[in-house]
């Protein structure tokens, strides 16, 4: 049974809930994508818990974070990333980012510095994709989508039916925790926050790309496409392996998963984390 306590970390002046678990002298941040906690991450942490500290945590609006009244930005998530980091993290660290995690992910990465020892990306948005020309529409629609599942998860019994595609990934006491936090109004009221945060983030992506990180970079890309986005799924990943081969130390791999890799594959998610914990152990090391 999922039994990991937390505690509140304040960072700009809002909430986060913040769960701490593992052992070792490494440190493991992960950072969800949209609509999703720290729970969403519960497949991988058993995989990595004799390895290294893990931080896994709700983003402001979300679970057990506190609820925020303002509309924040990517930039603004970015900012809270950077503050966590500087909160609760001692030393350097891997971080781990999903889908639009990848985007706080990356305008995170100035400001974590040389704290940021290695990057794990799984199927992150790709703004320059020709499917985010129009995004401000999509994101439209899909509010009006929200809109009617925010009333509906006012039912636990509907709320249970319509998110019937989570419960199948997830394991069952993961996926109670989500039904009990996430998929209730306020988590959709927050979603549909982040969804407009995306849509104004992506034309200033465009303009004013993040800094790109010069750790060790991993892209995992789902081999089978999100649901509505098949036609567009071949760009998608062409978008993403482009852009993980500009970065100075960047590598693309499609993995047989759908998008939520950490839920399908936690095996190989943890090995990469693995790897970019080795590789930076090995680039630190002094010379003999």
């Amino acid at each position: 049974m999922r039994q990991a306590a937390g505690r509140a970390v304040r960072v700009n002046g809002r909430t986060v809930h913040v769960e701490e678990s593992g052992s070792g002298a490494d440190w493991v941040v992960f950072e969800a994508g949209g609509g999703m906690g720290r729970t969403c991450w519960d497949p991988v942490l058993p995989w990595l818990t004799d390895r290294t500290r893990m931080v896994a945590y709700d983003r402001a609006g979300f679970g057990r974070s506190g609820r925020t009244a303002t509309q924040l930005s990517i930039e603004d998530l970015a900012a809270d990333l950077v503050a966590l980091v500087e909160a609760v993290v001692p030393d350097r660290f891997v971080l781990v980012a999903h889908s639009m995690g990848g985007l706080v992910a990356r305008r995170a990465v100035e400001g974590l510095g040389r704290r940021l020892q290695g990057m794990l990306l799984l199927d992150p948005a790709a703004e320059g994709a020709p499917v985010y020309d129009t995004f401000d529409r999509t994101a439209a629609k899909v509010d009006r989508s929200l809109a009617v599942t925010q009333v509906l998860f006012r039912s636990r019994r509907l709320a249970r039916l319509a998110s019937g595609n989570i419960r199948r990934l997830f394991p069952t006491d993961t996926y109670e925790t989500m039904l009990a936090e996430d998929f209730v109004p306020s988590g959709t009221a927050q979603t549909r926050k982040e969804i407009k945060a995306v849509a104004a983030a992506i034309p200033r992506f465009r303009a004013d790309p993040p800094a790109p990180p010069t750790c060790r970079t991993i892209l995992l890309s789902a081999s089978r496409p999100q649901a509505g986005r098949s036609r567009h799924h071949a760009d998608l990943a062409a978008h993403q392996r482009r852009w993980t081969e500009s970065l100075p130390d960047g590598r693309f791999e499609t993995v047989d998963s759908g998008h939520f890799i950490q839920a399908e594959q936690p095996k190989i998610v943890a090995d990469r984390v693995k790897h970019l914990l080795d590789h930076a152990g090995r680039a630190g090391a002094p010379s003999t």
